[in-house]
């Protein structure tokens, strides 16, 4: 990828992700607080560290690894779109949190000095950046030997049948989709991660699956993942009056496949992590 095209790529994401973030921590995607609460129990850290939280969204990873490092510790959460950094803060700030400092910054090109770190962590960021080693690497610059540089993906079959049968509808209507669809997918594979950690040179690498899906009760719910997550930059390539068709289409063939439970949303999480060998 070139660099022109790279920065074409940023500024479509910073676009999406400047939508959402109002949503982003809507109630139907407490997955990402589930999965902070499972990123701070692989982590560890301690009380007076300080955390790197890469692409911090809504802030859910840096709120939960304030709480784990306490007053003498320190989180720095960057994100590119500038909205997303704005909601991390109104949400620290809701939790009454004062050791969370956020900044608008690319996350393959940090402005930290080398060796800064005790952790760095990237929930559901990396597979949107055009180089994923490079951000890697940066990730490892910035982190002190004998700490872990910990990222989360999705697995290849998280939110479906859900999510097929929206890329299927959206083709259908002649909207033309990436390989894979979604970004997410770029970090499906467990063999790839573990390639990228050891590429990046980080040592005992491992990945752990972690379940933290949960029922919809209703197809506004799955809507509301749809609307406040990265799926909205998809639909939005129909025109006003198409998304509302798909929209109505593509929620009632969602409703079939509600049980007496619900609808179940599997969420299926890897947490990548390796070591910062001794340098």
């Amino acid at each position: 990828m070139t660099d022109e095209t790279a920065q074409q790529h940023k500024q479509r994401v910073i676009g999406v992700f400047d939508t959402i973030a109002s949503g982003y921590d809507h109630a139907a995607l407490r997955f990402f607080v589930f999965a902070a609460d499972r990123v701070v129990k692989t982590l560890r850290p301690r009380p007076g560290q300080k955390i790197l939280d890469i692409a911090t969204g809504a802030g859910a990873v840096a709120i939960a690894c304030a709480q784990a490092v306490k007053s003498d510790g320190r989180v720095m959460a960057i994100d590119l779109s500038q909205a997303m950094v704005d909601k991390a803060l109104e949400n620290a700030r809701r939790m009454g949190l004062t050791n969370i400092d956020q900044f608008h910054m690319d996350a393959d090109a940090l402005e930290f000095r080398r060796n800064y770190f005790d952790h760095s962590v990237c929930s559901f960021g990396l597979f949107f950046l055009p180089d994923m080693s490079k951000a890697l690497n940066e990730w490892v610059r910035v982190t002190k030997a004998g700490g872990k540089v910990l990222f989360t993906s999705f697995s290849a079959a998280t939110f479906d049948p859900m999510a097929n049968l929206f890329v299927e509808q959206l083709e259908a209507r002649g909207v033309e989709m990436n390989n894979p669809p979604f970004a997410s997918r770029r970090l499906s594979d467990p063999d790839v991660c573990l390639e990228l950690m050891r590429s990046a040179g980080l040592g005992s690498a491992s990945i752990e699956v972690a379940q933290v899906g949960y029922h919809l009760q209703s197809v506004d719910e799955w809507w509301a993942v749809v609307w406040n997550s990265g799926m909205r930059g998809l639909v939005q390539r129909l025109d006003e009056k198409t998304q509302v068709e798909f929209k109505n289409q593509h929620l009632a063939s969602i409703q079939t496949l509600f049980d007496e439970n619900g609808l179940w949303m599997n969420v299926e999480v890897l947490i990548s992590q390796g070591i910062i060998p001794s340098r």
